[in-house]
């Protein structure tokens, strides 16, 4: 019988002379000592120490979780070499034009590359593969600094080793589609994350790995760790020895009126329905109880962790689920289960096993963790699961094959939440037990699970990777470089990467670092939370706070992306505010947003779940770095008219021509003249540059400049293709119009009247339909009539029929066709009809619009109160955009005050004003 030495050395022995970074070495192994070495010395030095985002951990752990150049559990110092080593110099010359591509993120999600090893958020490989074929070409380098599990790096290198049947199937749909062959093979990634155990998921995702070396060493090791501690899940019924898959721990509570001890499994629980009841009735005095009129009863304790006495929440065994022969049961615990409970809380606590206090958070605040009075690492698991990971822990350490022990340490990292406290029971459910993801919480009935056989559970899963075309080429795990760091600071060279495909945090949905705690705890090696991007109010970070720190990591995205390449950005928060965070931050850096999709998820968050006001939905936005002719040409000419029609040339050019979803053409957004405006607005404004154009000569111009279809303006040469596709379908593509404010209201009239000249009582009863719910809370609702009298023009009836009128009613009533636009027929059906101006007169109307709302902007800054309750956007977006033109930036920091933070940071266009004026104060500009 092999051993687990003999094992362990056949994988080095096999291992032949191997290159790295322009050096070769006789094996892997002397490859990794070679820059282990090395990584030693460098964290021997104080200042490679006092990077953003260096993890919290000493040299021996982090080294012993490492495997250098390819992965570091710290900033990795080989970066700028791989990059310079397999990257493309940034060429100005190279011909390069991509238009925006969709990401469809539920792909892949039952996939076994993906279901491997789980983590808070995580897009399939399977869902990334597209993008980077439609951005990229093989060699090309990708980049994620918030890699999370390392999808983005498993799909760039799966680009080289997808299977026939995929190549087909992509190729196929790409072709209905119009699309050219994609260039297969792969493409190399730098992957960083602040976390070590993310970046520890992500190198046993994209690391090489033997896995029939593995799963034969596993088994041995799991063999083994059966044969010393598999007695710890031995139970009997009727003289049949079986094997307990888990066990039901129930809290137990006090009676407020007898004083009497309740168990909450046997009392709370209906065992019909397998749910909690309604009202408890207490054993002792009948007394009908809710769950929140009894309390904990809790039990002082020895702690052997920590070796002081505390108290924890009292917990009676009450059954166990084992399989007995070939049969799964449910049975009620016995005496000798009870005994063997016994024998194994009286070991001595594991020596290597982490007593880590938990850091303050939100989690340990609030909720469960607070009320069972969880505060170190130890206290989510029971002596059981504490000695079997320990002793697991321990084999693994002692194995010399270090490509080895890094998965079969993640398959324990895996299994972690599910073998701690934080496994519900769920006797409803097929499987009995699950935790809640996403959170830490502990449940009042806790399935203590065999740790065993969880650990074989993974073994499994890295198993089906393999039959699923994981890790097939020879080169896997050679075009990687993992770095555990700050996006806030990125070892790159300017101008290097040729593509970002990334997930970042979710404001407060997830508190990721908080999370990451437990599995960091058993590696020694935690993440610095400080430059972590998130909303938080423990640590004192609001949504401001967020934006500024995701602006940093983006400066660093737009810092080393080649220009002109693109950016796909997978995000998702159901909170106004956020998103804007989101948008602005980018723009903020350089970015242009080229199209933003929604897509469903079908993994919800918790918060997502709980939440019944949550949107419930992924966004993709795509966004591209100008190219440097852009740049210099606005700073050779400066801010100029020309360079506004600069910008919108660039624009167009990297915008979809065509969308089209299940046969029918859809409105691309990001071609409606508004938009462009605003785009052109924020690409002058992050370049401190005052707006030279105003809106209205804006939307004159563009009319002049770029032909228009269905409401979207396009580049000349964009047209014949649009028409084309137009051409095939009977409908025309719909703007979906949302109302909740001021502008929103005068979009939908536009194109209301556009269709449909009305009067005032035709309107009203269709624009009073649409002030729903959705009206944006501290927004003034404004008078029907008055935005009909400051935007639009009505016919009085004294002079010829406008060509708008005639138009709609010449072609929707008979009667009325043919007849001059002096006809006294025709004068007396268009009197009092609303309609929309031509250009010339709607510049009119802007412009005594806007001396309106700027004479109104006047009253907001005189005002002297607390805070303005109610306003009007048009009118602050007026008063922000002047005061800007004219660098008063006191002037548009002294009246974002006045109005409610949270008013401020749901408006895009407000945000951007105020944070470019705040960063110029600052600067002192």
């Amino acid at each position: 019988m092999k051993t687990t030495d003999s094992l362990d050395l056949r994988s080095e022995a096999t291992a032949g002379p191997v290159e790295c970074l322009g050096q070769t070495f006789p094996s892997d192994q002397a490859r990794r000592e070679h820059y282990l070495k090395l990584l030693a010395e460098k964290l021997k030095d104080p200042e490679f120490r006092k990077q953003e985002g260096f993890p919290q951990g000493t040299d021996e752990a982090i080294l012993a979780m490492s495997d250098p150049p390819y992965y570091t559990a710290c900033p990795n110092p080989w970066l700028e070499e791989f990059v310079e080593r397999y990257g493309k110099p940034y060429n100005p010359e190279t011909h390069y034009a991509k238009e925006p591509f969709a990401v469809d993120v539920s792909v892949g999600k039952s996939d076994p590359v993906y279901k491997a090893h789980s983590y808070h958020t995580k897009v399939p490989h399977l869902a990334i593969i597209p993008s980077i074929l439609h951005y990229t070409d093989p060699g090309d380098i990708i980049f994620d600094g918030f890699a999370g599990s390392g999808m983005t790096g498993v799909a760039a290198q799966w680009c080289g080793c997808a299977s026939a049947d995929q190549k087909y199937e992509l190729e196929a749909d790409w072709k209905l589609q119009g699309k050219g062959a994609p260039k297969w093979g792969a493409r190399r990634a730098v992957l960083s994350d602040l976390s070590p155990l993310a970046t520890f998921i992500t190198a046993n995702y994209n690391l090489s790995l033997d896995i029939q070396v593995f799963t034969e060493t596993a088994s041995r090791l799991l063999a083994e760790l059966e044969e010393e501690l598999g007695w710890m899940y031995e139970t009997h019924q009727e003289d049949r020895s079986g094997t307990i898959d888990f066990t039901v721990w129930s809290e137990v509570l006090a009676c407020p009126e007898c004083a009497g001890e309740i168990v909450f499994h046997d009392h709370a629980l209906d065992e019909e329905t397998a749910r909690v009841k309604d009202s408890i009735k207490c054993p002792h005095c009948s007394s009908d109880l809710g769950k929140k009129d009894l309390d904990l009863v809790f039990e002082t304790i020895s702690d052997k962790g920590t070796a002081e006495f505390r108290k924890r929440p009292k917990r009676k065994p009450v059954l166990l689920r084992a399989t007995i022969g070939s049969k799964k049961v449910t049975k009620a615990i016995e005496a000798s289960d009870l005994d063997l409970l016994k024998k194994i809380e009286d070991l001595p606590f594991p020596k290597n096993a982490p007593t880590n206090d938990f850091p303050d958070m939100q989690m340990m605040r609030v909720g469960r963790m607070k009320t069972t009075n969880v505060s170190n690492i130890h206290d989510l698991f029971l002596p059981r699961a504490l000695h079997v990971l320990s002793r697991y822990f321990d084999k693994v350490n002692s194995l010399s094959d270090e490509s080895i022990k890094r998965p079969l340490k993640v398959i324990a990292q895996h299994q972690f939440v599910n073998a701690s406290i934080m496994n519900r029971y769920r006797p409803a459910s097929s499987f009995g037990n699950s935790p809640l993801t996403g959170v830490y919480y502990v449940s009042s009935l806790i399935a203590e699970a065999n740790v065993i056989s969880l650990l074989r559970g993974s073994v499994n899963r890295i198993k089906r990777m393999e039959k699923s075309g994981w890790a097939k080429t020879s080169d896997w795990g050679k075009n990687v470089a993992i770095s555990t760091a700050s996006a806030t600071k990125i070892s790159l060279p300017k101008n290097s990467i040729d593509y970002i495909f990334t997930d970042p945090p979710f404001g407060e949905n997830i508190y990721y670092s908080d999370l990451n705690f437990l599995g960091e705890s058993w590696h020694g090696v935690v993440s610095d939370s400080n430059p972590e991007a998130i909303i938080d109010r423990v640590k004192g970070k609001k949504v401001l706070e967020y934006q500024h720190l995701m602006q940093k990591c983006f400066s660093e995205y737009y810092r080393v992306l080649k220009p002109g390449r693109w950016m796909t950005v997978v995000f998702s928060n159901s909170r106004a505010a956020v998103w804007n965070a989101i948008q602005v931050a980018l723009q903020q850096v350089g970015f242009v947003v080229a199209e933003v999709t929604t897509l469903d998820k079908v993994h919800l968050t918790f918060q997502q779940a709980m939440s019944p006001n949550a949107v419930k939905q992924d966004l993709v936005i795509s966004v591209y770095k100008p190219n440097g002719g852009l740049e210099d040409r606005l700073a050779k000419n400066g801010p100029t008219v020309d360079s506004a029609w600069d910008f919108v040339r660039t624009h167009l050019n990297n915008l979809s021509v065509v969308k089209a979803r299940n046969g029918e053409l859809e409105f691309i957004v990001e071609r409606d003249p508004r938009r462009i405006f605003d785009r052109m607005v924020a690409w002058f404004v992050r370049h401190d540059a005052p707006v030279p154009i105003s809106n209205d000569e804006f939307l004159s111009g563009l009319r002049m400049r770029f032909p228009e279809r269905d409401g979207m303006v396009f580049l000349p040469e964009q047209i014949a293709e649009y028409d084309k596709k137009r051409a095939q379908v009977t409908q025309a593509p719909q703007m979906e119009l949302f109302v909740s404010d001021e502008r929103s209201a005068i979009d939908w009239l536009t194109n209301f009247l556009k269709r449909r000249t009305s009067t005032y009582q035709e309107i009203h009863p269709e624009f009073t339909a649409q002030l729903g719910a959705g009206w944006k809370k501290h927004e003034l609702r404004p008078e029907l009539l008055a935005l009909l009298e400051s935007n639009f023009l009505k016919y009085d009836g004294t002079e010829e029929v406008p060509s708008q009128i005639h138009s709609y009613l010449s072609t929707n009533h008979k009667d009325l066709r043919g007849l001059e636009k002096s006809d006294p027929r025709l004068i007396a059906k268009a009197k009092d009809r609303w309609f929309v101006p031509d250009p010339n007169k709607a510049q009119d109307l802007e412009k005594k619009r806007e001396r309106a709302l700027l004479k109104e902007f006047q009253v907001y800054q005189a005002f002297t109160g607390r805070r303005i309750k109610e306003f009007r956007l048009e009118v602050l977006r007026a008063g922000f955009k002047e005061a800007w033109g004219k660098k008063d930036y006191q002037t548009i920091i002294a009246v974002a005050k006045k109005i409610p933070d949270e008013a401020l940071q749901e408006d895009e266009k407000l945000l951007l004003w105020y944070d470019q004026a705040l960063t110029r104060t600052e600067d002192g500009l």
